[in-house]
């Protein structure tokens, strides 16, 4: 899974502004799309998006690897 790209799906189907994302990561807006460019992520930064979108990234990135174990 390419978190970056899952986390801007998310991001834009709850209908978010990205000053909004970027104001509330406390960050610049750039930062944030560089944030759906990343392949990886680190865990503290993607809990605090998990928290501020309210989903659960973590489950989902779990959900794809048992996933790829089970082909």
């Amino acid at each position: 899974m390419h978190i970056g790209t899952h986390i801007e799906k998310i991001f834009y189907e709850q209908g978010r502004k990205i000053s909004w994302f970027a104001d509330n990561l406390h960050c610049d807006r750039r930062n944030i799309y560089k944030i759906f460019k990343r392949e990886s992520i680190d865990t503290a930064l993607l809990t605090r998006i998990s928290k501020l979108l309210q989903h659960n990234f973590f489950q989902d990135l779990s959900e794809t690897l048992n996933e790829s174990e089970n082909k």
